[in-house]
């Protein structure tokens, strides 16, 4: 259990740490850019992608049009829509390309990752940090002997820290969101599924 709970304090203490190094003006821009864009694409790989599934249905629930790349009844990205790319590293080659379609046919590029520096951030025109041990990192050669050492960065498998804090950033996200457009909970229930 000790591991356990060590992973789960990493965690935290890295959802909490977000709060510090949020600017301001980044998620204002990611805000105006949302609420003024026909569509809404989003797309993230592995578990990334499940962070960005989760945004696209809260999405859904405030009344936007808001489609997954790669679902099938996913139309053709233009010029007046969107898309939300989730990619710690900035380079996972499927996250990138999509981000480049996009940007080719005129579309704004939203990037939630951990290097704005990376392809992905100088392709976007608005990025989101979002800190998080990456698989970049734990791939690193370095990363077991600073481990052995004592230097422990994460107790979190791979992309996890990345991952969770993405999808806690997003569902704050929707906070703000609901406050822009003046929706409640209420309105969100109106649109919530009942074929289950």
């Amino acid at each position: 259990m000790e591991y356990m709970k060590d992973a789960i304090e990493a965690i935290l203490d890295n959802i909490r740490d977000a709060e510090d190094y949020l600017v301001e003006e980044d998620v204002a821009t990611f805000i105006d850019i949302i609420t003024s864009c026909e569509n809404i694409f989003v797309t993230g790989a592995g578990r990334s992608g499940l962070a960005a599934k989760a945004f696209a249905m809260r999405l859904m629930h405030l009344g936007l049009s808001s489609y997954v790349v790669g679902e099938t009844i996913s139309p053709a990205i233009n010029a007046d829509d969107c898309i939300l790319a989730i990619s710690g590293s900035g380079e996972t080659n499927t996250i990138v390309t999509a981000a480049k379609i996009s940007k080719n046919r005129g579309a704004k590029v939203l990037a939630l990752t951990s290097y704005p520096e990376s392809t992905l951030g100088q392709l976007a025109d608005c990025v989101i940090l979002v800190k998080g041990r990456t698989k970049v990192e734990a791939d690193d050669e370095n990363y077991l002997k600073r481990q052995i050492k004592g230097n422990y960065t994460s107790l979190t498998p791979l992309g996890t820290a990345f991952e969770l804090t993405s999808l806690v950033f997003l569902d704050g996200m929707v906070s703000e969101l609901m406050n822009a457009m003046g929706k409640t909970e209420a309105d969100l229930k109106l649109r919530h599924t009942v074929l289950e």
